[in-house]
């Protein structure tokens, strides 16, 4: 009996001992990230104290949001890849798609979200949404209406606000930077 409880004893010992093992979303969010292909206009900034926890920057090259950089926060639960990651923009900005709070409305992060899907895909639909805003889904109303009803003033309410201006009473952040400066 001695010897069992010996036995138990040493294994539980050898178990402390051992790092702990990594959840499988751990594990798949690493593949992803290790598979991913940025290109000079999206930078991932990794957490040094939590791989499940990064930021994204985007600087768009074309269309409306031109020479601005977007910053995204991105919290992956542990139920990845089952549950989409929590993507949350960081700046005040007028879009139809991303309301003043930061939220944003990209079907593949809500409803249309696969365990296939991965960050990589997240990516590409950040990507859209400044290359192709969609008025037909907005969460930003009055971007959307401006939009659709008059292209050419969006285009310039899009660039007052990423000049840090006040539009109404919404006061945007500035997130125009220099074409220069990041490349």
């Amino acid at each position: 009996m001695r010897k069992i409880w010996n036995q138990k004893k040493t294994d539980v010992e050898a178990q402390k001992a051992q790092p702990p093992k990594e959840s499988p979303a751990k594990i798949r969010l690493q593949k992803d990230l290790s598979e991913l292909e940025t290109s000079e206009d999206m930078e991932i900034i990794a957490s040094p104290s939590n791989i499940m926890e990064f930021s994204i920057v985007f600087r768009p090259q074309e269309g409306y949001y031109k020479n601005g950089q977007f910053k995204f926060q991105v919290a992956v639960s542990h139920n990845y890849p089952h549950e989409p990651p929590k993507v949350h923009c960081m700046q005040t900005i007028f879009h139809p798609n991303i309301d003043t709070e930061g939220h944003i409305c990209l079907n593949i992060l809500r409803e249309e979200w696969k365990p296939v899907l991965n960050i990589q895909s997240v990516l590409f639909g950040l990507r859209m949404l400044f290359e192709a805003p969609n008025p037909e889904d907005p969460l930003n109303k009055e971007a959307a209406r401006l939009l659709i009803d008059n292209e050419l003033e969006f285009e310039r309410t899009v660039s007052s606000s990423m000049r840090g201006r006040m539009i109404g009473s919404v006061q945007y952040d500035r997130v125009l930077v220099a074409q220069s400066s990041y490349y």
